[in-house]
């Protein structure tokens, strides 16, 4: 159609295409889901899953290992992290218990052991608590 010497084209509008979200947001995240292997620690030797967003599992204290997991994660900080190898720990022997902990925590993986061999680590594994059990 010509209107005043000039062409004027009408076209229907095209179609945007679809894109996913940048990041591969467009699937739901990594379930927060962690397995806890305690040994050596009398009655609460054993195997726990705990799940947590939403709360699952068999772990004996499920909410609150949650709530503590979600308190101590921030950006930037492992809430599973070793004793860095520099840290001066008191020689203070705390028992036989072990634990390992494996899975995903906040879309990342985690492998993670834990021991009552010095200061450091009995204080790495009360930061935990209820997590893991308290140690015996």
């Amino acid at each position: 159609m010509v209107r005043g010497g000039i062409l004027v084209l009408a076209a229907a509008p095209l179609p945007l295409p679809t894109l996913p979200l940048l990041g591969g947001h467009d699937q739901d995240p990594a379930p927060d889901h962690l397995r806890l292997r305690v040994a050596h620690n009398g009655e609460t030797d054993g195997t726990y899953e705990l799940e947590c967003h939403p709360p699952g599992g068999n772990h004996p204290q499920i909410l609150q290992a949650c709530d503590r997991l979600d308190r101590l994660t921030r950006w930037g900080r492992d809430p599973f992290a070793p004793v860095p190898p520099e840290a001066r720990c008191t020689m203070i022997y705390g028992g036989d218990a072990t634990a390992r902990v494996t899975g995903t925590w906040a879309g990342r993986p985690v492998d993670a052991e834990y021991n009552l061999r010095n200061g450091c680590e009995i204080n790495r594994w009360k930061t935990l608590v209820p997590v893991l059990p308290g140690p015996r």
